[in-house]
Order: structure tokens, then sequence, then C-alpha cells
């Protein structure tokens, strides 16, 4: 049987039992909007981390002051 790697010791039945718990929990309107707001959570996630990035390799000469980028 295939295990996925990065679930660790879950099989398909694992997951599949899970999923069914969550759709019993949340209902099948619900669920859609719960991902939306997970998509959202790691899109902005990933953003601060790529501004705190562009920050941290930004050479400045000395004396000159970094602007920041206010939204």
């Amino acid at each position: 049987m295939a295990k996925l790697l990065f679930i660790g010791g879950f099989g398909v039945q694992e997951i599949i039992f899970t999923a069914l718990i969550v759709l019993l929990f949340f209902g099948g309107k619900k669920i859609p909007e719960l991902m939306k707001g997970l998509g959202k959570g790691v899109k902005s996630y990933k953003d601060g981390i790529n501004g705190v990035n562009a920050e941290a390799t930004k050479e400045t000469e000395p004396g000159q002051q970094i602007e920041s980028d206010n939204k």
C-alpha cells in the first residue's frame, strides 16, 4: 500500500475517514468557505515572508535610509 510521505503514517482509509468526519461537522456548504479562508491565510503568510526577505536582502549605502512601503 502506498503511503503519502508528508502525512506520516496515514493511509488512504484514515484520510477518507477524517474527510467524512470534517464533512459531518461542518457540512458541505461551509467547507469551501473554510478552504478559501485557509488559502487567503497561506497567501498572506507567504507575502509577509517574501516582504521580510526583500527587506533583509535590500542593500543600502552607509547613511542611506531604507524606505518602507506602508500599504
